[in-house]
């Protein structure tokens, strides 16, 4: 389903969101007119910042991997398209994809995007999320971002789930809703916690507004999100998301962490 016109009307919450970081990109822009742009390890830029070297060091994740949480299986197997964990346990969002390994080359790039106002890196993030969520976008009436509690807005000035979602949905023709999944609670990091701390972190901490939820019933909503650790916030999004009527929710991240004992991030 395209974007439709009614579909997007953006609060001012929402507008100033969008209008910082669109300002400091184009001041970005205006210095690249000046000076090329540098890659971020030194080299040639090739792509979004990376130098050949640096594009290289990432590990793209590619298929067979598990439909249910996107992680990379070690071989195809028709009869289970979804590994011992989502089978003994399906998530509340239906299926899953990740661009990339989170390790000590993604976590860089991502945490830049996080941290840094590094949200040039937001275009290029979308840009692998085309092509490894591909099959979720063919499927999606809608594109949503994980939220960000005002309070957190305040000092991190712009949602970088949301940085990435916005030129998703442009170029895969997709309504965007960056604001009908709100975070209602400001929650702690995530980080260090465990995967059973991290579901309680995030309980009921996800809504969707009641003038909201007619953008979201009977609609196929794929989630974003910048990395997939346990999934906790992911399922907090989902179940927010099926409970104002959403007819499917699938999830997009750009880096998925494979580990047991989850990075800090």
């Amino acid at each position: 389903m395209r974007a439709e016109h009614g579909d997007f009307e953006p609060t001012w919450k929402a507008a100033t969101e969008r209008l910082v970081p669109h300002l400091r990109g184009l001041g970005r822009g205006l210095l690249d007119l000046v000076l090329p742009p540098a890659s971020l390890d030194g080299g040639p830029a090739l792509s979004g910042g990376l130098s050949p070297a640096a594009f290289a060091k990432v590990t793209f994740i590619d298929d067979p991997v598990c439909d249910g949480c996107g992680l990379a299986m070690a071989y195809a197997d028709a009869a289970a398209e979804r590994c011992p964990a989502c089978q003994a346990k399906p998530k509340a969002f239906a299926r899953a994809r990740a661009a990339c390994v989170y390790d000590e080359h993604s976590r860089d790039l991502v945490l830049m995007l996080k941290h840094a106002d590094r949200v040039d890196l937001a275009g290029l993030f979308a840009r692998w999320l085309s092509r490894a969520a591909a099959p979720l976008l063919d499927e999606a009436d809608a594109i949503a971002p994980v939220p960000m509690h005002r309070a957190r807005m305040l000092t991190r000035r712009y949602n970088q789930a949301a940085e990435i979602a916005r030129p998703l949905a442009r170029m895969a023709g997709r309504a965007y809703l960056p604001d009908a999944l709100i975070r209602r609670r400001d929650t702690q990091s995530q980080g260090g916690k465990s995967a059973s701390g991290r579901r309680r972190n995030v309980a009921a901490a996800f809504v969707v507004p009641p003038s909201r939820q007619r953008l979201v019933a009977g609609r196929k909503i794929l989630l974003i999100d910048d990395v997939l650790t346990t999934g906790a916030t992911a399922e907090g999004c989902a179940r927010a998301l099926l409970a104002a009527g959403a007819a499917r929710v699938t999830l997009a991240v750009v880096a998925r962490v494979t580990e047991t004992q989850a990075r800090p991030i």
